[in-house]
């Protein structure tokens, strides 16, 4: 580890001996660990000197990834423990709805996938909140895979009228439903789009307190606003 960290402060490399010597390692051993690095694909030898390899890569791109998911969980769980709600985050990639983090307690529960949140964006705020992001071919698009369907009485019926409605969804506002998804639970999602990814962070709340979801909403679009800069980082997790 002392002989990667040596050669990532190098970077036009350096030579064996150099390398020794900043890290107090014989001249024989520290010969032995850097072929291993080498052979392992940690390093990379070039004219005598040595360079960061592609596995050396990969694990500082993994870390950083970390390190940005570690960011994005911390973030959620404050604003769970500040507006006492469960916390989404959800993305549209690829084609589809994808949920990459949740942050509840045994208190504010979160709520229960009983059906594939993938395949009903358009009973669920999340769903609705992305949709409202895209163009209208790939909203069109979207539904032709997976077509609106009753979940529940106040599922929305059909895919023209999910479409006016998120045709009126105005920018950056959120987006509520109530009781679409799930009987007994309403929700809000707080767009975020960071260049061309569509992104959210939503809540829930049971539908007993229903009176909640508007202030609860917009305190979390705030403090969205207020860490967007730490936060644009992570949106690619």
């Amino acid at each position: 580890m002392r002989l990667l960290e040596c050669v990532a402060g190098h970077e036009h490399g350096a030579p064996a001996k150099q390398l020794a010597r900043e890290t107090g390692l014989a001249l024989p051993t520290a010969y032995h660990l850097l072929r291993t690095l080498v052979h392992e694909g940690y390093l990379r030898r070039d004219k005598g000197l040595f360079f960061l390899g592609d596995a050396a890569e990969r694990l500082s791109s993994s870390g950083a990834q970390e390190k940005r998911r570690s960011t994005m969980v911390d973030a959620l769980a404050s604003w769970r423990d500040a507006i006492g709600v469960p916390v989404y985050y959800a993305v549209y990639r690829d084609g589809e709805i994808e949920v990459m983090c949740v942050s509840d307690t045994p208190g504010n529960p979160a709520v229960e996938e009983w059906a594939d949140f993938r395949e009903t964006g358009h009973a669920h705020a999340i769903g609705q909140c992305l949709l409202s992001q895209l163009d209208e071919e790939a909203r069109r698009d979207h539904l032709d895979r997976y077509p609106v369907q009753a979940i529940t009485p106040y599922t929305v019926r059909d895919s023209h009228t999910l479409l006016r409605r998120l045709e009126r969804t105005r920018r950056m506002e959120p987006v509520t439903e109530r009781q679409e998804y799930a009987l007994g639970t309403i929700c809000a999602a707080v767009p975020i789009t960071i260049g061309t990814t569509a992104a959210t962070m939503a809540i829930s709340l049971p539908a007993h307190q229903a009176d909640r979801l508007p202030a609860a909403a917009r305190r979390l679009q705030n403090e969205i606003g207020r860490l967007l800069g730490a936060l644009a980082l992570s949106i690619s997790i």
